[in-house]
């Protein structure tokens, strides 16, 4: 029974970015700025609730014996995480949406390439938190449910619905075919169940750092929400769009914690 639970964990989110990479198929010009930065604030949203109610709470309840420390781990864990993202993002060579300069090595990748790359970059927390929590729950922790788990892989998911979208629409408007834009968007996707099952492996060999691996993941996807996704909500003419879908999804992804846990 666990092992088809966690299949079904692991491939929620992915099956998410697939879905809304689809959407090529079925829309015929790219994503309006506004729409954008709606769908951005609401991925935020989502990421910064999850970081919170999935990842770092549970973190501290797990270091309680520690009493007044008990926040020590989950401040290690978060930096450890910041610093992790914060390497890729300095190494990996990749281009964010509405930016003409590429970031990370110097490259001759392809402009298209890097943008699957930018996708794929912040895609990678997003894998280590499902797979963190998913090993949480195998490991008998009482502070994650599966639950609580499934409720983390299932607002993963609905939040990389509109990243697919996102990263194959203006794909194919920069001229690669439908099937190629799909492709793309699933691809930088991918990632995610590879690294949910990675982290899977290694958390269970190491149960006692579980509080540690819980704010890792959070700090990951922290670093993600403020260094690509708030810039990209708040780009271009001042709109509170982004802020108001930003709250939609926080209060999406809170509800859906507290009520599957």
């Amino acid at each position: 029974m666990h092992n088809s639970e966690l299949m079904i964990g692991l491939m929620i989110p992915f099956l998410g970015t697939a879905a809304g990479s689809a959407c090529v198929f079925f829309m015929r010009h790219e994503l309006s700025g506004q729409v954008t930065k709606a769908l951005t604030g609401f991925a935020s949203g989502v990421m910064t609730a999850a970081s919170i109610w999935s990842l770092i709470i549970p973190a501290m309840e797990q270091s309680e014996q520690m009493g007044r420390l008990a926040f020590l781990p989950a401040f290690a864990g978060f930096w450890a995480g910041i610093l992790f993202l914060l390497v890729l993002d300095s190494v990996i060579p990749h281009l964010h949406m509405n930016s003409a300069e590429a970031e990370g090595m110097k490259s001759r990748l392809a402009r298209t390439t890097m943008m699957v790359l930018a996708v794929t970059l912040h895609n990678i927390p997003e894998g280590m938190a499902v797979g963190v929590v998913y090993a949480g729950w195998l490991s008998g922790s009482a502070e994650i449910s599966a639950g609580g788990a499934l409720a983390l892989a299932l607002g993963i998911a609905i939040q990389n619905f509109p990243e697919g979208a996102i990263i194959s629409m203006p794909l194919h408007a920069e001229g690669k075919s439908r099937w190629k834009a799909f492709l793309d968007g699933v691809l930088s996707g991918a990632v995610e169940p590879v690294g949910g099952f990675l982290t899977i492996l290694a958390a269970s060999r190491v149960v006692p750092l579980m509080p540690y691996l819980l704010s890792f993941a959070a700090g990951a996807m922290m670093y993600v929400v403020v260094e690509e996704l708030i810039p990209e909500m708040s780009a271009g003419k001042h709109s509170n769009l982004g802020t108001v879908m930003f709250a939609m999804g926080f209060t999406l992804m809170m509800a859906l914690d507290t009520a599957l846990s």
